[in-house]
């Protein structure tokens, strides 16, 4: 794929919302490892704590990509949701977690229709990643049937 074209130039923009969007969920999960109290919580700051680290990653592999692609990897996060109770703050994240399922597939197709394979997978990793994140809060929740 050349670089610098109008192709890589719609990869690069979509890779960088979905940084955007994982910056703001390291500061969320940490936020939450923090704050959170209660009974349950024990359980449950491990996990916010463990989630943040995965959403680190996905954030470097994705400035790694945009650079490679010769963009320039965005640093400001999208919205942040703090505090709350525990069932609100896991009720938060799993719904950032759909939001990121969501994106991820769409982002997923547009790659595949723009030719970048490389991409492609990279976010496909990161997108199986984001459903066990989901899965996790569904079950938490007891969403689970």
């Amino acid at each position: 794929m050349a670089k610098n074209d109008e192709s890589t130039k719609k990869i690069i923009d979509s890779l960088n919302l979905d940084r955007a969007y994982e910056l703001a969920a390291i500061i969320q999960y940490m936020g939450h490892h923090y704050e959170a109290e209660g009974i349950e919580s024990p359980a449950v700051i491990d996990i916010f704590k463990q989630i943040a680290k995965d959403e680190m990653r996905h954030a470097e592999k994705l400035a790694e990509r945009i650079v490679y692609l010769g963009g320039v990897p965005v640093q400001k996060p999208t919205e942040i949701k703090r505090g709350g109770d525990l069932k609100s703050m896991i009720k938060e994240d799993l719904a950032g977690e759909n939001d990121a399922i969501a994106r991820y597939k769409q982002h997923v197709k547009l790659c595949a229709d723009l030719g970048d394979s490389t991409t492609r997978l990279m976010l496909e990793g990161i997108l199986t990643d984001e459903e066990g994140h989901a899965d996790i809060w569904e079950t938490t929740l007891g969403l689970r049937k």
